[in-house]
């Protein structure tokens, strides 16, 4: 019986683990944490019964104790209450399917513990991967990685040397904007942006494949993750989100992993490593498919990918600014208070006025975070 506990357990990931734990009885929750969910994760804790659930605010856990007051789980809140979770005896696995930078101190608290890493929260990595890896490695940690395109790289590299990568190709679906000029996206609206044509997200993750942003997380990640260097991760849009990623070797062999647009087998694939599970689902049908096709990202009409670059390679805090000026400015987006294409202005006037600390501490992270949330705030204010 592998135990697990899960961050994040009423969101998109969180929900599709709980349907893989549902359809394997050989895995149990022993712990389960959302933001202010309190239905869904009153639902979800008379349905798998853990030990320990927690809640954000202290009124969110408040309601959700006195909705189980006949059941025997302990509600916690707050940062105190992830950490409780990440460190849990019991849970062999953390799921890490909470969004945002809230999810540093649970991952490194996991890591200290012991615990293995199933890792969907890329801020993570893009903020304190200097700080998680080195970790991981000391402690003898596993990260397993659940995004699908870190997960096709990590299944294209079983069995092969990573020192002969000569490099990782990162696909993207190119969101519902693919083709499009930027003078056609000047007028987009909240709703044209969550319509991605492929995968089923949530609202934040799904602007960020609209914008491209999410891809250059993922860059930052994979760089983290695999131990390479950043010229070595190319970006290739694949708009039939059949292959979610390859790795080229230095003899000019490529592996590539293909599938289906499902969350649920790169999660199935991180709890069970190095096994596999039969899966129910739908089946790749290359009769049906015909063709899968190939182009090359726009960088002037998305340039939060080209931004993601510049701020890997200015290192430092400066994948942080990146990070928390996005997060600041969809979240902007959606509350209808700017414009589309000044998500990524924001960022990039955030990286402009940015000096760089080379090795930030977890504080010193957060108070970059808390800053360029702030700065984002005047810029939009002063528009």
């Amino acid at each position: 019986m592998k135990k697990i506990a899960i961050l994040g357990s009423t969101g998109s990931i969180g929900t599709q683990t709980l349907e893989i734990v549902g359809a394997n009885p050989d895995l149990q929750v022993v712990a389960l944490a959302a933001n202010s969910s309190v239905e869904k994760m009153e639902a979800q804790a008379r349905t798998f019964s853990p030990m320990v659930v927690g809640m954000w605010t202290e009124e969110a856990a408040k309601d959700l104790r006195e909705r189980l007051a006949d059941l025997p789980v302990r509600v916690v809140c707050g940062m105190e209450g992830l950490l409780e979770i990440a460190t849990l005896p019991q849970a062999e696995v953390l799921v890490t399917a909470i969004v945002g930078m809230i999810g540093i101190k649970p991952t490194i608290a996991a890591i200290q513990a012991g615990k293995a890493i199933a890792l969907a929260n890329k801020e993570t990595l893009v903020t304190a991967g200097h700080l998680i890896i080195p970790l991981a490695k000391e402690r003898g940690v596993s990260i397993l990685p659940v995004d699908s395109e870190h997960s096709a790289i990590f299944q294209s590299l079983n069995g092969e040397n990573p020192d002969r990568i000569s490099k990782i190709l990162l696909t993207a679906s190119g969101g519902p904007f693919r083709g499009k000029t930027r003078q056609e996206l000047e007028e987009v609206r909240v709703e044209d942006a969550l319509k991605h044509p492929n995968w089923s997200m949530g609202k934040k993750i799904t602007i960020d494949s609209a914008t491209m942003v999410n891809k250059g997380l993922e860059v930052m990640e994979a760089k983290w993750l695999f131990g390479v260097d950043l010229p070595q991760i190319q970006v290739v849009v694949h708009p039939q989100s059949i292959i979610h990623s390859m790795v080229e070797y230095v003899d000019g062999a490529i592996m590539a992993q293909l599938g289906m647009p499902d969350m649920k087998l790169p999660i199935q694939y991180a709890l069970f490593y190095p096994d596999r599970r039969p899966m129910m689902g739908k089946r790749v049908d290359f009769f049906s498919l015909k063709q899968i096709t190939f182009e090359e990202p726009d960088l002037e009409a998305f340039p939060g990918l080209r931004l993601a670059y510049r701020a890997m390679e200015a290192g430092g805090s400066m994948p942080t600014v990146y990070n928390a000026a996005n997060e600041r400015a969809v979240s902007l987006f959606l509350n209808g208070r700017i414009r589309y294409l000044q998500i990524a202005e924001l960022i990039e006037a955030a990286m402009d006025r940015h000096q760089v600390i080379v090795h930030p501490s977890v504080e010193e992270i957060l108070m970059v975070q808390q800053w360029t949330e702030e700065l984002t705030d005047k810029e939009v204010l002063q528009c």
